[in-house]
């Protein structure tokens, strides 16, 4: 879609009207980190306005001992691995070691678009083991729910998931709470939001009296988003703006909710570059304890470190813009990844590389 030049230049007028206080500000969306950097947008903001982006891509907040469990579950035999491209080629504790390479050493495994399809993957073969690797935020979490009550309805026995879906919310309070968070306001995801509503972000002005904004993915919407966030905090104000209307109300979507909520319970969870926190991953209630592959094939999470000078976790957090580590475009190429954030589409390290200069 053709940019509404006037629309820009309002926006820009407005934002540079706001102050020229030093503004960090967030957003926690892979699509927004993809189109922000696809639509040079920081190359229009004023020197003042400074943009982090935080942990808002499911396979970069993924730890590596997680996906070392992954790649040891893909060997075994009988067992068809299901899982999204993003996850292909995302290097556990050992470099270069991946979906990916184990597929090349006999794994079988299987790229699908939703777990829908790796469910009629299992129905179609009833000789397999079908692993579905869930891996995303609120947004996808209720489609996986579905799947497996649709494999419960049907009685499809050899469909089970391996569950690393992430909560938004502890994650970003989890970030507001170290020691060097220095951010001002957040860009809220449009697509989580669409789900848990405009509730579910209340808490960043209420409790940490920030300003933050639920905003849509066309670049002007990008842009209206910082524009209400530097005009927020250039009247000392912290508010909840939903300016994503046509998708997210204030009670999001109550039907995938409580599918979501049928299916998954909050448990305690390991985010890269955030450790542990409580009640922040989504585990399959004991109900379906038949389709929970860490139960059925009985995976051991063993701890493990990122690869290298690796510095994922410091990007993921805001800590450094990925140009900062020392690997980027050096040792770490998306041809050649060494962390996910240079692997997935909505990786920061993947957007900064592919759109430089814009």
């Amino acid at each position: 879609m053709p940019w509404n030049k006037n629309c820009v230049r309002l926006l820009l007028e407005r934002i540079r009207a706001a102050g020229d206080r030093p503004m960090k500000l967030m957003e926690v969306c892979g699509t927004h980190t993809m189109a922000i950097a696809k639509s040079g947008i920081k190359s229009l903001l004023p020197e003042n306005i400074s943009l982090l982006s935080g942990p808002g891509c499911p396979v970069c907040v993924t730890p590596a001992e997680q996906i070392d469990a992954v790649l040891d579950l893909a060997m075994e035999p009988g067992v068809v691995t299901a899982s999204y491209g993003d996850m292909m080629r995302v290097p556990g504790s050992i470099p270069g070691d991946s979906l990916q390479r184990r597929r090349a050493l006999g794994a079988k495994v299987e790229v699908v678009y939703s777990a829908m399809n790796a469910l009629e993957l299992a129905a179609g073969r009833p000789e397999a083991e079908v692993v579905f690797l869930a891996v995303g935020f609120e947004t996808t979490a209720p489609g996986t729910a579905a799947a497996v009550l649709e494999a419960g309805e049907r009685n499809i026995r050899n469909f089970s998931v391996y569950s690393m879906l992430k909560s938004v919310e502890p994650a970003l309070r989890s970030l507001m709470a170290q020691e060097d968070f220095n951010v001002q306001g957040f860009i809220c995801p449009g697509h989580v939001a669409s789900i848990i509503g405009e509730q579910g972000f209340r808490f960043i002005p209420e409790e940490y009296g920030l300003p933050g904004v639920i905003a849509g993915f066309e670049p002007e919407e990008i842009l209206l988003a910082l524009c209400r966030l530097t005009e927020q905090l250039s009247r000392g104000e912290a508010e909840l703006e939903n300016c994503y209307k046509r998708a997210v109300r204030p009670e999001g979507n109550p039907i995938a909710r409580a599918v979501l909520d049928s299916c998954f319970k909050l448990c305690r969870d390991s985010w890269r570059g955030l450790g542990e926190i409580d009640k922040s991953g989504f585990k399959l209630r004991e109900e379906f304890a038949a389709f929970d592959a860490e139960k059925k094939f009985r995976r051991e999470i063993k701890t493990a470190g990122e690869s290298g000078a690796c510095r994922c976790g410091d990007v993921i957090c805001g800590r450094i813009r990925p140009e900062d580590c020392p690997l980027f475009d050096r040792r770490c190429t998306p041809e050649e990844p060494v962390g996910p954030c240079m692997v997935s589409s909505e990786g920061a390290c993947a957007a900064a590389y592919k759109y430089r200069g814009i």
